[in-house]
């Protein structure tokens, strides 16, 4: 009997050991298996770095534009604005000019002739007398007719 427990105990250590290396080179595929997962991991995380500095210099540069276009477009606004005022000014200006020439062009115009006498051929009820303008009243004309659109364009102060 002492040998039969012997064989059984022996059997019993045999089949653990099948069993310990069984699981041993199935703990060896998976240790394979996450070595390949950790070097395409580290791959992953080191183009993950090259990609953030990559945008943090981006960043950095669209910082520098955006503080050189702002400085810029500062500028150009406000000598856009001081522009517009002086262009408003001068508007006024030629408004008061243009007023004072028409002043001074219907100052200047010649009192109404007579009507001249209609001819004896003509009958008298077909021919109205043509209003006769002068040269300086037609330029005062003019100079209302454009003030006026300008100010109803909204172009004029």
């Amino acid at each position: 009997m002492s040998h039969g427990l012997g064989i059984a105990i022996e059997s019993l250590v045999a089949v653990l050991l099948m069993l310990t290396i069984g699981y041993c080179w199935l703990l060896n595929k998976r240790l394979q298996r996450l070595k390949a997962d950790e070097h395409s991991l580290k791959a992953t995380i080191g183009e993950l770095i090259t990609a953030t500095e990559i945008a943090e210099r981006a960043i950095g540069g669209l910082k520098h534009a955006v503080r050189d276009v702002n400085e810029n477009l500062g500028n150009r606004l406000e000598a856009a604005t001081q522009m517009s005022a002086h262009l408003k000014s001068q508007l006024a200006e030629s408004d008061q000019v243009v007023r004072r020439l028409s002043k001074i062009a219907l100052a200047a115009r010649p009192a109404e002739p007579a009507a001249a006498p209609v001819s004896a051929s003509v009958p008298s009820a077909a021919v109205a007398p043509a209003p006769r303008v002068s040269a300086a009243r037609a330029v005062a004309a003019a100079a209302e007719a454009f003030t006026e659109r300008r100010r109803a364009s909204g172009l004029a102060a």
